[in-house]
C-alpha cells in the first residue's frame, strides 16, 4: 500500500511539474535586446567614435603647436590635460563599444548571424588583438599623452573599422531590403 501512495506521488509531482513546464512561455534564446545592443554599439562606433574627422580632431597636433606658440604655459598645462581626458574618454569608449559587440558575438551571433568557422576565426583575433591594443592604447595616453601615441590610434582605428565590417555583414539581417530589391527578391521567388 506505502508503494502505491508513493507512486501515486511520483505520477503525480511528474504531471505537475510536465503541467508547469507546458504552460511557461518560452524564452527566446538571446532575444531582441541583444541585437538591439548590438546593433547600437557597432552604429556608436562608425557614426560617432571612428569618423576619420573625428579621430584626427581629438588627436589634432595642430592644435598642440597652436597653444604652444600662443598660450601661457598654464594654459598650455590646462590645455594637455583636457586634451588627455578627451583622448582618454574616446579610447575608452571605443573598448566598451568593442567589448560589448565581443559579448554579443560569444553569447549570440551563432543565433541570429551565419557566420562561417573562418569568419569567426578572424572576429576572436581581431577582438582579442583590438582589446589589447585599446588597453595599450589608454596607458599611453595615460602616461604619455594623446600626441605621443598617434600610431597606436591609427592602428586601434584600423582594427576597429575591420571589425565593423565584419560585423556590418553579420548584422545584415536586421537592415530592411531596400524597396527596388525587396520588390525584385519576391518577383523573383514568385516566378520559379
Amino acid at each position: 500500500m506505502i508503494q502505491l501512495i508513493f507512486f501515486l506521488l511520483l505520477g503525480a509531482l511528474l504531471f505537475a511539474s510536465l503541467f508547469f513546464m507546458a504552460r511557461r512561455r518560452p524564452r527566446t534564446e538571446g532575444g531582441a535586446q541583444a541585437i538591439v545592443e548590438a546593433r547600437q554599439a557597432l552604429t556608436a562606433l562608425q557614426s560617432g567614435l571612428l569618423p576619420p574627422e573625428l579621430v584626427q580632431r581629438v588627436f589634432a597636433r595642430e592644435d598642440l603647436e597652436f597653444v604652444i606658440s600662443h598660450a601661457p604655459p598654464r594654459v598650455r598645462n590646462l590645455f594637455l590635460d583636457e586634451r588627455r581626458q578627451l583622448a582618454l574618454s574616446w579610447a575608452r569608449q571605443v573598448r566598451a563599444a568593442i567589448l560589448h559587440l565581443r559579448r554579443f558575438y560569444l553569447g549570440k551571433a551563432r543565433l541570429y548571424a551565419g557566420l562561417e568557422f573562418r569568419t569567426e576565426i578572424e572576429l576572436a583575433i581581431n577582438f582579442t588583438l583590438l582589446v589589447l591594443a585599446s588597453r595599450i592604447l589608454e596607458l599611453a595616453l595615460y602616461w604619455r599623452g594623446p600626441y605621443a601615441a598617434g600610431r597606436m590610434v591609427g592602428a586601434t582605428t584600423l582594427a576597429a573599422t575591420r571589425i565593423c565590417a565584419i560585423s556590418e555583414k553579420a548584422l545584415a539581417f536586421l537592415y530592411p531590403l531596400p524597396p527596388a530589391v525587396a520588390g525584385h527578391s519576391t518577383t523573383g521567388s514568385r516566378a520559379r
